[in-house]
C-alpha cells in the first residue's frame, strides 16, 4: 500500500511541475516586440588621404568622402560601416563582394573600370608635386626620366600609374601610404612625390621645409567603384549622389575641409 501512495504522490508531482510549465509558456517569444540590427553599407576606403578620409583625434574616420558616405547610407536607410584597408586591395575587396562599394579619393581610369563600374563623379582632383624648399626641382617639368630623379608615390594609385608611364617604373618608388612617400622625401630617400592636391597641402603644412610646385602634373575626377553585378547599388548611390549635390550638401561639406576663402 504504501509502494502504491508513494507512485501516485510521484505522479501528482510531475502533474504539477508539467501544468506550471505549460502555463509559462503561454507567452511565447514570437509574441515579444523584435529589434532587428540595421543592415550595414560596407565601405572600404584607406584612412591615410586627408582631407578625404582620415583617422581624427579621437580615433573617428572622417572626411569628405567618410561625410558623403554617411549621407549616402542615410537615404538608403542603411548603417554605415568603414573599413579601412590598403589602396591597392580596395578593387579586389569590391569585385569579391568583400566591401559594397570603394571610396577612397579614386580616380576613374580604363584600366580600373575593366575590373568594376564608377558612379558619377563627385570631386575633381588635381596632381601635384612636393619637394623639398631648397630642391634644384623648379617646376613639374624639371622631372626627368633620365636617372637623376626618384619620385616617390602611394602605390597603386594614378600618381603612381602616371609617373610609372611618365618617368619609368626604374625611377618610381611605391609606398603604402602618402604619409610614407612624404617621410621618404624628408629623409632625402626620393627627390619628390606626387599626389593629389588636397592631401598634398595637409602634408605640407604638417612638415617643415616642403613646398608645393606650382602648375598641375595631371587632372582627375573622383568615383565611386562597385561590382560590376551590382548595378541596382550603383543606381542608387548615384541617385543620392544627385540628391545630395542637388540640395548643397556635398558643396557643404566639400567647403567644410577646403575652405574657398
Amino acid at each position: 500500500m504504501k509502494k502504491v501512495i508513494l507512485v501516485f504522490l510521484a505522479l501528482a508531482m510531475a502533474f504539477t511541475f508539467v501544468a506550471c510549465g505549460t502555463a509559462n509558456n503561454d507567452v511565447k517569444p514570437t509574441d515579444e516586440p523584435k529589434t532587428e540590427e540595421p543592415q550595414k553599407l560596407v565601405m572600404a576606403t584607406n584612412a591615410s588621404f586627408p582631407p578625404y578620409e582620415f583617422v581624427g583625434e579621437n580615433g573617428a574616420y572622417e572626411g569628405i568622402d567618410v561625410e558623403i558616405a554617411g549621407k549616402i547610407a542615410e537615404k538608403l536607410g542603411l548603417e554605415l560601416e568603414i573599413v579601412d584597408t590598403e589602396f591597392g586591395s580596395i578593387i579586389g575587396g569590391v569585385q569579391s563582394g568583400k566591401y559594397d562599394f570603394g571610396m577612397a579619393g579614386m580616380t576613374v581610369t580604363d584600366e580600373r573600370k575593366e575590373s568594376v563600374d564608377f558612379s558619377d563623379s563627385y570631386a575633381t582632383a588635381v596632381q601635384v608635386v612636393i619637394v623639398a624648399e631648397d630642391s634644384a626641382i623648379a617646376s613639374v617639368d624639371d622631372l626627368t626620366d633620365d636617372g637623376s630623379v626618384k619620385i616617390g608615390v602611394q602605390q597603386d594609385t594614378t600618381g603612381d600609374i602616371y609617373a610609372s608611364d611618365d618617368y619609368g617604373e626604374e625611377n618610381v618608388i611605391r609606398y603604402k601610404t602618402g604619409n610614407d612617400a612624404v617621410e621618404a622625401l624628408k629623409a632625402g630617400k626620393v627627390t619628390a612625390v606626387i599626389i593629389d592636391n588636397e592631401p598634398a597641402k595637409s602634408f605640407v603644412a604638417a612638415n617643415e621645409g616642403l613646398k608645393i610646385l606650382e602648375g598641375a602634373y595631371a587632372e582627375e575626377e573622383y568615383a565611386i567603384c562597385v561590382a560590376k553585378e551590382n548595378s541596382d547599388l550603383l543606381d542608387q548611390i548615384n541617385t543620392a549622389l544627385q540628391e545630395l549635390t542637388d540640395d548643397g550638401v556635398i558643396a557643404d561639406i566639400v567647403e567644410k575641409y577646403i575652405p574657398s576663402k
